[in-house]
């Protein structure tokens, strides 16, 4: 009944499929690892300024650290996530253009372990330019990020 199974073809075409559904599968997780839900609070939306500390240029993800200075004196290094290098590149961003000692404003949203993290969505640099510093598919705007903390 099966028979017409059992040809080369067939055999060539079952394998093709679930050699094609293997790596569909396979390309998933990659996907969701990277995805803004995993690590950020859409709910807890920042707006920080600060000393850059440290600006890595690194994929899959940059960082930049910075001193945040709070109302009562203390300060607290940040780190924020942003987006690849080439990604950074193509919107007018180099590693030239964020140095230590240099005060920058980020717009973005919190980490969920509550720690000083953060995504940054929008980065003010010392000379004014507002570049874009995120690109998840999944982030939130921060054009309605209230500030909550400076």
């Amino acid at each position: 009944m099966l028979d017409h199974l059992k040809t080369p073809l067939a055999k060539a075409l079952v394998a093709l499929a679930i050699a094609g559904a293997g790596v569909l599968s396979a390309s998933a997780p990659a996907t969701a690892h990277h995805a803004f839900a995993a690590e950020f609070d859409a709910d807890q939306p920042i707006e920080i300024k600060g000393v850059v500390t440290k600006f890595k240029l690194v994929n899959p993800h940059s960082w930049l650290y910075l001193d945040v200075k709070a109302a009562d004196g203390t300060v607290t290094n940040w780190g924020v996530e942003f987006s690849a290098p080439n990604a950074l590149a193509q919107r007018g961003l180099s590693k030239a253009d964020v140095k230590p000692g240099d005060e920058i404003q980020i717009k973005g949203y919190r980490s969920k372990n509550g720690g000083p993290f953060g995504y940054s969505v929008f980065a003010t640099l010392s000379d004014g330019r507002v570049i874009q510093t995120g690109g998840a598919q999944d982030a939130p705007s921060a054009a309605a990020a209230a500030p909550v903390q400076r």
